[in-house]
């Protein structure tokens, strides 16, 4: 299968939901380094736009695995993550876990985007937030990932919100 709306809305593989990482990628000018998922059946939103990251395996942090994923995907050593939202996931309805996506920052440098070697996806890019909600394809958990990072200075804090 090759055609996006097959491999998206007409596949029968198994899909297996498990806590999860995902690295927003920024550079220095705001812009998202995303991937272009593989079309591959068996991985959640084929052929859409999304962060880097992927699955915590058993005894794993989330770091460890933020790590093991990013240098599994791109060759690329994160200097320091940090948390940025974990999105929690209440799959029970539907007879599966309830599961988590743990988004962290992470800066990247022009150059070590230059070095970046792309392992697994179809394509790493640089986008704004405006392309990246407004023009493209995108994974709604990282889509709405990439809103909170942009729209982040115009969150009210809770006590703040109760004093008003």
């Amino acid at each position: 299968m090759t055609d996006l709306a097959e491999v998206f809305l007409g596949a029968k593989d198994a899909l297996v939901p498990s806590d999860a990482v995902a690295a927003l990628l920024i550079l220095d000018d705001g812009r998202y380094i995303m991937q272009l998922r593989d079309l591959k059946t068996h991985i959640f939103y084929p052929g859409h736009w999304g962060l880097f990251g992927g699955a915590v395996d058993p005894g794993e942090t989330d770091i460890e695995a933020l790590h093991r994923e990013l240098h599994e995907e791109l060759g690329f050593e994160a200097p320091a993550p940090s948390r940025f939202v974990a999105l929690d996931f209440d799959l029970t309805a539907i007879g599966c876990p309830k599961v988590y996506r743990a988004v962290y920052e992470v800066p990247v440098t022009r150059e070590q985007f230059a070095s970046f070697k792309l392992r697994e996806g179809r394509a790493c890019e640089a986008l704004t937030a405006r392309e990246v909600l407004t023009e493209l394809k995108v994974t709604p958990y990282d889509s709405f990932a990439i809103w909170l990072h942009h729209a982040r200075s115009r969150f009210v804090p809770n006590d703040a919100a109760a004093q008003s």
